[in-house]
């Protein structure tokens, strides 16, 4: 059994699957308009099965409105994984802070040496 942090992962990971998230972005959809871009490619019961695989994840929900399965994008479940990865972003952006710090300091620490040096450029 995986968490829910795994299966939010393991849902985006699959290029189909995440298309499907951005065309529910823009709003409510039902099954046949999700699977109609991809149904050149793979069968109705494949895309159901991505379908399945996304709402196991929680990154969807789907009614049932007569013949139709509206589908929904679950924002709440986007925003855990989004919250995970946010740590990463701030130790990456404060890494490269220091980086560009350091760099500037050994710049500064040349610039000055080939000033005493007499050097020019």
């Amino acid at each position: 059994m995986q968490d829910q942090l795994s299966q939010t992962f393991s849902a985006l990971a699959d290029p189909t699957r995440r298309a499907m998230l951005a065309r529910l972005s823009k709003g409510e959809a039902n099954v046949s308009d999700l699977a109609e871009p991809f149904l050149k490619e793979m069968s109705l019961p494949a895309i159901t099965k991505h379908l399945k695989v996304l709402e196991k994840a929680g990154l969807i929900t789907k009614s049932k409105e007569a013949q139709y399965r509206p589908c929904k994008l679950n924002g709440e479940a986007l925003k855990t994984a989004s919250d995970w990865m946010e740590q990463y972003r701030v130790f990456w952006e404060e890494s490269f802070d220091r980086l560009d710090e350091y760099l500037k300091s050994v710049t500064a620490k040349k610039k000055s040496k080939g000033k005493k040096n007499g050097r020019k450029k």
